[in-house]
């Protein structure tokens, strides 16, 4: 049986979403609060719905520690928050979640966000599951690879020092790739994070978009990979 964790101080909220969890036929846990999660066996669970505004550590900082731990780097998670603005749907996503879901929510919306996620990461070859990046060199702030670097604060990529103007979806992009260094990503997983409120997007544009990547950041351009058949990924 799978397991889920809930992470929210609102008391009711963890309570609805454990009983309509366990009536989906999955065994739910609750925490209400991050310190409080962080003291239990979290490589145990099969993905975590965590809260972001939380009294303590936020949700962003755990999903941080959790994804520099190689023991739990690959537990999906979903942001369940108020916080909905775009900047902080895309640090979310930054940080290697998985679905972003929006108070107030709908019990049914959720589990079916749980459900998709878990169908999605169950079809991932284990080898190619999401990890922490390679040889970048990541933390809550910046993303970085030799001379390249992703400032996650002011969206702004920097190569040895100089800014490189990238558009939004470029920065996206590139975060996406150097988060997932050394495996392959699919189109479907990169449309999820970088395009996920498009109704509808042609593979010509990820083609697209990633072509003039590879132009604007020089010689590090020849580590954005394609495989045919497979998808995109920043090969170090």
């Amino acid at each position: 049986m799978q397991k889920i964790l809930v992470v929210d101080d609102e008391e009711t909220i963890c309570e609805i979403l454990q009983f309509n969890l366990e009536i989906e036929g999955f065994e739910a846990d609750v925490a209400y609060s991050a310190e409080q999660a962080l003291k239990m066996d979290l490589k145990s669970y099969s993905l975590i719905l965590l809260d972001i505004m939380m009294g303590g550590m936020s949700g962003f900082k755990m999903a941080q520690m959790l994804k520099k731990d190689p023991a739990t780097a690959s537990i999906p998670i979903i942001f369940c928050t108020a916080k909905d603005t775009e900047d902080n749907k895309i640090a979310g996503l930054t940080l290697g979640a998985d679905d972003y879901i929006s108070k107030p929510f709908s019990v049914r919306e959720v589990v079916a966000r749980v459900k998709s996620v878990l169908r999605r990461c169950a079809q991932q070859p284990q080898s190619q599951q999401v990890k922490p990046a390679g040889k970048a060199d990541v933390d809550g702030e910046s993303i970085s690879y030799n001379g390249l670097r992703l400032d996650l604060l002011k969206h702004k990529c920097y190569i040895d020092g100089a800014e490189v103007q990238l558009t939004k979806k470029e920065m996206e992009i590139m975060t996406l790739f150097l988060r997932n260094s050394g495996r392959v990503l699919s189109r479907e997983e990169i449309l999820h994070n970088v395009w996920s409120d498009e109704v509808v997007v042609l593979d010509r544009t990820i083609d697209v978009n990633i072509t003039r990547l590879r132009k604007k950041i020089g010689e590090y351009g020849k580590y954005i990979v394609t495989r045919q058949g497979y998808g995109y990924g920043f090969d170090v």
